[in-house]
C-alpha cells in the first residue's frame, strides 16, 4: 500500500476520487496543484464546488448510476471566476464488492501542449506571410516604378498645367502605392541591441498614446519593478507596443480603460525553445472585443475591423517582436481583450528578417 501511495504522489497527472454523491475522498499532489489548494481543503467538498461545468457533472453522475468510463478530450475547466483550464479528462467507476461505487477522475493538462502548437502556428504564419508578401512587392513594385517613370516623362512634354495635374496624380498615388508595399514588407533590419528597461519603453508609449486626442481615455499601469531590463532594440518595442495600444484606444472609441502590465514567467517555452526567464507585457482593453471569425487571421497584413484601418499595424508588430525572438498573443471576449507580448530576458541572438 506505502508502494502505491508513493507512485500516486509521483505522479504528473491530477487524480481524484469522489464517492456516489460526487464528494471527493482522495486527491495526489498533481491535483492539488491543478486545483491549486491543499488536500485538506478539498477533502469531502462537493465537486461542484470547484469545476462550473454541468454537463461534466452530469456525465459523472450517470457514470456512477450506469457503471460507465467516458473520456473528454481537451475540457475546458472553468475554475473560479478568472481561471480557466483545458484538460483530458478520464473517468472510471470503481467497483469493490460490499462497497459503494467510487469514481476514478484522471485529468492531464494540455494547455502547455496547446499553447506551443498555437504559438509554433504564429510564428510559421508569420514568416509564410512575409515570404508571400515579399514576392508579391516585387511583382507590383517594378510596374509601379515604370509607371511613375512615364508619368515624369510625359509631365515634361505638356505645356499646359491643367494637363500636368493629372500626371502629378499618377506619381503621387504611385509613390503612395509604393509607401503601402514597403510597409506591408515591415521590419528588414536587424535589430541594435542595448540594455533597455521595459518600463521606461512603456512610459513611452503611454505618453505619446495619452497626448493624441483621448480625452475619455485612461491607460493605468501594473508593473512589476523587479524585473530586470533585458537587450533589445528600444526603437522597434515602442512600435511594436504602440501600434497595439493604439489599437486598444481606437476599439475604445477613446474612452475606457486600458492596463499596462508586466510579468516575468520562469522556465518559459516560446514555440519550441525554452527560456530561463521570459518577460511577459499583457495590454488589456475592455472594449467590445475581436470577433471570434477574425481571431486566426489578425495578424495578417491588411485584415482590420476599422474603416480608416490599413489593417498592417499588429503585422508589423509581430515582425518586430519576432526580431527578438519573442511572440505576440491575443485573447479576446467582449469587455476583455488581452494582448501578450513575450520577450526572452536571456541574452538574445540577432534573429534574421
Amino acid at each position: 500500500m506505502v508502494r502505491e501511495t508513493r507512485i500516486l504522489e509521483n505522479l504528473t497527472t491530477a487524480v481524484l476520487v469522489l464517492d456516489a454523491r460526487l464528494c471527493v475522498t482522495f486527491l495526489n499532489p498533481a491535483a492539488e496543484m491543478l486545483f491549486e489548494t491543499s488536500a485538506r481543503q478539498f477533502h469531502g467538498a462537493v465537486i461542484s464546488d470547484w469545476i462550473d461545468d454541468a454537463e461534466l457533472l452530469q456525465r459523472m453522475s450517470r457514470s456512477v448510476e450506469e457503471n460507465r468510463s467516458f473520456t473528454e478530450r481537451e475540457l475546458v475547466l472553468v475554475l473560479g471566476t478568472e481561471r480557466k483550464l483545458t484538460v483530458d479528462c478520464t473517468v472510471t467507476p470503481q467497483l469493490e464488492p460490499g462497497q459503494p461505487t467510487e469514481l476514478l477522475v484522471e485529468m492531464i493538462p494540455v494547455d502547455r501542449q496547446l499553447r506551443i502548437t498555437r504559438e509554433e502556428n504564429l510564428i510559421e504564419q508569420n514568416q509564410a506571410v512575409r515570404q508571400l508578401v515579399r514576392g508579391m512587392a516585387h511583382e507590383i513594385k517594378n510596374p509601379l516604378g515604370g509607371l511613375r517613370g512615364a508619368a515624369q516623362l510625359l509631365e515634361r512634354e505638356l505645356d499646359d498645367d491643367e494637363l500636368k495635374e493629372y500626371t502629378r496624380i499618377i506619381i503621387g498615388e504611385a509613390d503612395r502605392l509604393r509607401s503601402l508595399v514597403n510597409r506591408m514588407l515591415g521590419p528588414n533590419n536587424v535589430p541594435e541591441f542595448n540594455t533597455v528597461n521595459i518600463h521606461h519603453v512603456l512610459e513611452h508609449v503611454r505618453n505619446l498614446v495619452m497626448v493624441e486626442d483621448h480625452d475619455g481615455l485612461e491607460i493605468l499601469r501594473d508593473y512589476d519593478p523587479s524585473i530586470p531590463e533585458l537587450h533589445a532594440d528600444s526603437d522597434m518595442l515602442i512600435q511594436a507596443i504602440l501600434n497595439i495600444v493604439r489599437n486598444a484606444a481606437r476599439a475604445l472609441e477613446g474612452r475606457g480603460t486600458i492596463t499596462l502590465k508586466t510579468r516575468t514567467q520562469r522556465q518559459f517555452t516560446i514555440g519550441q525553445k525554452r527560456h530561463r526567464l521570459v518577460l511577459r507585457i499583457d495590454v488589456i482593453d475592455a472594449g467590445p472585443g475581436i470577433p471570434p471569425e477574425m481571431m486566426e487571421s489578425i495578424f495578417y497584413p491588411m485584415v482590420t475591423g476599422h474603416a480608416d484601418g490599413t489593417g498592417l499595424g499588429l503585422s508589423i508588430s509581430q515582425s518586430l517582436v519576432n526580431l527578438h525572438g519573442g511572440l505576440i498573443e491575443c485573447t479576446s471576449q467582449p469587455g476583455k481583450t488581452v494582448f501578450t507580448i513575450l520577450l526572452p530576458l536571456d541574452i538574445p541572438e540577432a534573429v534574421p528578417s
